[in-house]
């Protein structure tokens, strides 16, 4: 009985006036596109505030964070679209990076904790493996609100801090 009353209440049309806000979405087959974003990135055509570089990965500050500290770490060599294209060396390295990334963000900006995040298909915006870590501050709310674009150089300073805790 609770479970029917709780599929009931998922399936039920929003509030009038009310519009679900659409996730951004890759479909989760097809070919590489080596004119996305992060890709460019890789290139050098798209300037970025990074965190840490080498051969392999690139890490660097989210333009939307949504708490101060949020970093994307990518393969500069895979071109995977998702998780399911991604080469298990390629995913060890990108996960021992996280690892680093997440001890700096507590380290370098004080944060309690740190949170993983990566979307295959629905809900990712650019169709090339990218992993979140978001640092999580106490009582800070954890939301994706719209229009929070930052700047190089609001991104910058706060980079450079998490560049410094990097172990």
């Amino acid at each position: 009985m609770m479970l029917t009353a709780l599929l009931l209440l998922a399936a039920a049309p929003l509030e009038p006036g009310v519009e679900a806000d659409p996730e951004p979405s890759i479909p989760l087959s097809g070919q590489y596109d080596p004119q996305n974003a992060f890709a460019r990135i890789i290139r050098g055509e798209l300037p970025v505030a990074k965190v840490y570089e080498d051969r392999h990965l690139l890490a660097f500050m989210d333009r939307a964070p949504i708490s101060a500290g949020h970093v994307l770490i990518i393969s500069k060599t895979a071109k995977a679209r998702t998780l399911l294209d991604l080469p298990d060396r390629d995913l060890r390295r990108i996960l021992k990076l996280a690892r680093r990334v997440g001890r700096a963000e507590i380290d370098g900006l004080g944060a309690a904790g740190f949170r993983l995040i990566q979307n295959n298909g629905y809900g990712q915006s650019v169709p090339h493996f990218h992993l979140h870590v978001v640092p999580r501050y106490p009582g800070a709310a954890f939301n994706y609100a719209k229009d929070r674009a930052q700047g190089l150089d609001q991104l910058e300073p706060v980079a450079a801090r998490i560049r410094g805790a990097l172990r």
